[in-house]
């Protein structure tokens, strides 16, 4: 199984490929104590232990209700909705990215050798 992360713009998103077993097989789950999401199988044949670590970074509680999974062409998508305040954090970094690049663009007579 191959585990990848891709995050959407509202959620944090992991996808396990090669995982044939219907939805049913599979429990996600989150380990408070542990800071950690954990991914079962009922017939014992696949085990994953991850973390989050943006939410680490702001010191952010683990949410159950925030922790969602499907199953589609042999992929386990697992998604976990940001929290307010990281969305809030990411949307103050684009503000800061865009002056960067505003202030950045006006200087357009570079000398090459």
């Amino acid at each position: 199984p191959i585990f990848v992360r891709k995050d959407t713009l509202s959620s944090f998103q992991w996808r396990i490929r090669n995982l044939p077993y219907p939805k049913e097989v599979y429990s996600v789950s989150v380990e408070e104590e542990q800071r950690c999401c954990v991914i079962r199988t009922t017939n014992k044949k696949y085990y994953k232990k991850f973390s989050i670590p943006d939410l680490d970074r702001y010191h952010l509680p683990l949410d159950a209700a925030a922790l969602s999974f499907t199953h589609a062409n042999n992929t386990l998508i697992i998604t976990y909705q940001k929290p307010k305040e990281i969305l809030a954090a990411e949307e103050q970094l684009q503000k800061e990215l865009k002056k960067i690049k505003a202030a950045n663009s006006g200087d357009g007579d570079c000398k090459t050798q």
